[in-house]
């Protein structure tokens, strides 16, 4: 029998230990690789393509819905599994239009993070319980599928420039990781501030808490 391979993005090496332990514990289960930010787990995502990949949602350099946004435009049949300490319909929705299959708390693990994967691994969506009855009634009424066709106020580029300048990096900073020219990031970060209509990096930052695109 083919092994399911999994991929686990977290910054916190003690959670991905945690979570490597409870998927090893299954048989034919193996943890492919392990990422410590949302960009290195799109780079593994390419190098390992893996089964299901379990991903935080809170992460620095890249978070995770962008990650996901990433993998899922390179294979939109990716699953992929949203970990989080908080929850929220706002958060869901965000993660439904992201691509990812499903979602559950940190908190809820130990007891869900088994019957999750089964899930994805079977083609199934897993919601932690105390979201399923708005995921179900949003599919019902046809909600995600519209929320799927509204344009995004930010392109993934920006978003990408928005967490790294919230974040408190420069411009040039910013260029290095990602490999383009500082006069780029200062013709993105206009045209960011133009779109929010913030006129300061503090108004920025205020952005990306609000929209989880950074933890405050």
């Amino acid at each position: 029998m083919k092994a399911t391979r999994i991929l686990i993005a977290d910054d916190h090496a003690v959670v991905r230990r945690g979570l490597r332990s409870i998927l090893e514990s299954r048989p034919g289960w193996e943890v492919c690789a392990e990422a410590f930010n949302g960009r290195h787990a799109v780079e593994l995502f390419t190098a390992h393509q893996p089964d299901i990949v379990i991903m935080d949602i809170n992460m620095p350099e890249l978070n995770g819905l962008e990650a996901t946004r990433q993998i899922c435009r390179t294979l939109p049949k990716a699953q992929v599994l949203i970990l989080s300490a908080h929850d929220s319909e706002q958060l869901v929705r965000e993660m439904l239009v992201s691509g990812a299959r499903g979602f559950i708390l940190k908190a809820d693990a130990g007891e869900d993070l088994i019957a999750a994967v089964e899930a994805l691994a079977a083609g199934r969506l897993f919601f932690t319980s105390s979201l399923s009855d708005f995921v179900m009634r949003g599919l019902r009424n046809g909600e995600t599928a519209a929320l799927a066709d509204l344009p995004p106020r930010l392109s993934p580029r920006e978003r990408e420039v928005t967490q790294l300048l919230a974040e408190g990096r420069t411009n040039k900073e910013i260029a290095t990781a990602l490999d383009i020219s500082v006069k780029t990031v200062e013709t993105h970060r206009k045209h960011i501030m133009g779109k929010l209509e913030v006129d300061s990096i503090s108004g920025l930052v205020r952005y990306a808490i609000q929209n989880g695109i950074i933890q405050s």
